[in-house]
């Protein structure tokens, strides 16, 4: 409990301990009694007073403040001194509670805060030294000690070591890494001394780039939010004008003016939106806490919600559904050895980024000198052309041989086919072929648990490929061969045919789907730890690649939008029918302390529970 939390604490203590003997022991003396019951009323209460009068002054009149200090005060007016103060005291008391609640609330926010690192370690003139992070240099050796938080993103040099991932990705199983290996900023580093190269300035790094996005998280807010912040404003004014008819008109019709004064003191303190105006803020940024705990960041509350009506899941293959790292046969090579076939291909792929070109340098298992490459080009959607050795290659798919004339041979295997042609004669082709991920059908059998309808699978590969991966997933329709272009277009279809009131998601690796990411109704990247790509084009960023990921951010959204509704529905009910028997006359004081001060606590209690993240159904 913070400082100030702890004055409030003590002052509804001192308040509550002076208020209970008065009660008992008032004295009949009218203004005597007022005088007593002011002292335990202005100790709870004189800073909601203050900022009520300076609220006034300052032309912001309908709020919490207002609707307190006019009700409290009014009760002194007519008599009512304990109810005065008792209703102030109970309202310090659901303020408290409130703050308290949303203290834990952005505590689980700040302990994802905990991931920035304090220092770098940089050896200069042989002496090993501690610098800001955002002194670093990209290309400078750090060394990381075990224990020590990873400060920016690298390659290991020397070393070997277990890495904690779980502040990032939410898996507390360790990743080995060893030379070659990219370390993330962030994560932290176990059991051996890495000597790592910085390979992205602070500035750029996983952990900056995840900070700025869970803190600006909160500009986004979902229409439940938004809808709330502008009934808030409509609502508080209305009822205060509402409450003075109640004291007015009746009385000129059937007299009692005291006793319609007390009704509409009772009807502001019941009014008090206290309970909507934080529990349904509070439900959202609990469901984000909840959720960056275990590795999916959501950029704000708006894709939460949209996410909740998720119908359609649209995935991409490569990276999303299988792992990317492909095994490379060559098959058939005409002219020219088999040796020889990969290491053009290698060469003529050496520039491109594509997970395929990785696979094809990997297989070939030497560095290309690229000084050996007089050009290169990239056909989008086809392939590429290179000049090697003076030698014209084209590297790609049947399209590609297609367009230069050159006539292929078909690939009888499954799997990707990279066809070689040199000089313009066709040389052979390379099989790539890719593995699911482990955790990839169960996936798909969880997303149609949770009441997703129809699973879709876009990829650039072949007919053959994409048929037998989505046969193996269960996935419900797949479509092939798709350039970059193509995958918009289709997104874009698919957004047309589905129903209005549901949402589109698509999931990509985040690297080369930014596109499609953009077109969605939600897009997720997966596997986007160190991609500034998949951050960036993303609405929602699963910290590793599991696809099991997915249902779980789908079943947590659907939790949250449950507990904001059913928040919503409960003090909007509560209120409603108390209102109705106040101005009748059938609540008293102590029915608008629970209308107010009961219905906020039991709604930020219900708001909480999305700070466990649980199943849908918990």
């Amino acid at each position: 409990m913070k400082r100030k939390q702890k004055k409030v604490l003590i002052r509804i203590i001192l308040s509550a301990a002076m208020l209970v003997p008065l009660k008992i022991f008032a004295p009949e003396e009218e203004w005597f009694a007022a005088l007593l019951f002011a002292v335990p009323y202005l100790v709870i209460g004189y800073d909601v007073i203050f900022k009520a009068v300076r609220n006034i002054a300052h032309g912001q009149v309908f709020d919490e403040n207002f609707l307190m200090f006019i009700a409290t005060v009014g009760a002194f007016a007519t008599g009512e001194y304990t109810e005065a103060a008792a209703v102030m005291l109970f309202y310090q008391i659901g303020e408290l509670f409130q703050s308290v609640a949303v203290g834990r609330s952005r505590k689980s926010i700040s302990e994802l805060m905990d991931i920035r690192p304090d220092h770098a370690n940089i050896e200069r003139e042989g002496i090993i030294v501690e610098a800001d992070p955002e002194e670093i240099a990209v290309g400078d050796t750090i060394i990381i000690k075990p224990g020590e938080r990873i400060p920016l993103d690298g390659v290991v040099l020397e070393g070997e070591s277990s890495v904690d991932t779980s502040a990032l990705t939410g898996e507390s199983l360790p990743k080995t890494v060893r030379p070659g290996d990219d370390v993330f900023s962030g994560c932290i580093d176990q059991t051996g001394l890495l000597r790592v190269r910085v390979t992205k300035p602070y500035g750029e790094s996983t952990v900056a780039r995840i900070l700025d996005l869970v803190e600006n998280a909160a500009s986004k807010k979902a229409a439940s939010e938004n809808f709330i912040t502008r009934f808030a404003r409509v609502y508080t004014p209305a009822v205060c004008f509402a409450a003075l008819a109640l004291a007015v008109i009746p009385p000129i019709f059937a007299g009692g003016w005291m006793t319609w004064l007390h009704r509409a003191l009772i009807f502001l303190v019941i009014s008090c939106p206290c309970a909507l105006v934080i529990s349904v803020p509070l439900s959202f940024f609990g469901g984000i806490g909840g959720a960056s705990r275990r590795g999916i960041l959501v950029k704000g509350s708006s894709y939460l919600e949209t996410l909740a009506r998720t119908d359609t899941v649209v995935m991409d293959k490569t990276g999303t559904l299988t792992k990317g790292v492909f095994n490379v046969t060559a098959v058939h090579p005409e002219r020219i050895s088999e040796g020889e076939l990969l290491e053009l291909a290698a060469y003529a792929e050496s520039y491109s980024s594509h997970p395929i070109a990785g696979s094809i340098l990997d297989a070939c298992n030497t560095e290309p000198d690229r000084r050996r490459i007089t050009s290169n080009e990239e056909i989008s959607g086809m392939g590429v052309h290179a000049v090697i050795d003076g030698r014209e290659v084209f590297a790609g798919n049947d399209k590609l041989m297609d367009s230069i004339g050159v006539k292929w041979h078909p690939c009888h295997h499954v799997g990707t086919t990279v066809h070689i042609a040199v000089d313009g004669e066709y040389a052979g082709h390379l099989v790539i072929s890719d593995e699911l991920k482990e955790t990839s059908a169960q996936a798909v059998r969880d997303l149609k648990a949770a009441g997703v309808s129809r699973t879709v699978m876009l990829t650039g590969d072949t007919k053959a490929v994409g048929e037998d991966t989505a046969g193996k997933l269960g996935i419900d329709e797949v479509y092939t061969e798709l350039l970059p272009a193509g995958k918009v277009e289709k997104v874009e279809e698919l957004i047309r045919t589905k129903p209005e009131d549901k949402a589109l998601v698509f999931v990509g690796d985040g690297i080369n789907d930014a596109p499609v990411l953009s077109r969605a109704d939600v897009g997720i990247a997966m596997g986007a730890m160190g991609s500034d790509a998949a951050i960036e084009a993303a609405d929602i960023v699963l910290m590793n690649d599991d696809p099991a990921k997915l249902a779980e951010a789908i079943s947590l959204s659907r939790r949250t939008l449950r507990i904001v509704y059913e928040n919503i529905a409960f003090a909007l009910g509560v209120k409603g029918l108390v209102l109705v028997l106040g101005a009748l006359g059938f609540a008293s004081m102590w029915a608008a302390v629970f209308a107010d001060v009961g219905v906020a606590v039991i709604a930020i209690l219900n708001a909480m529970r999305t700070l466990r993240a649980g199943p849908a159904g918990s």
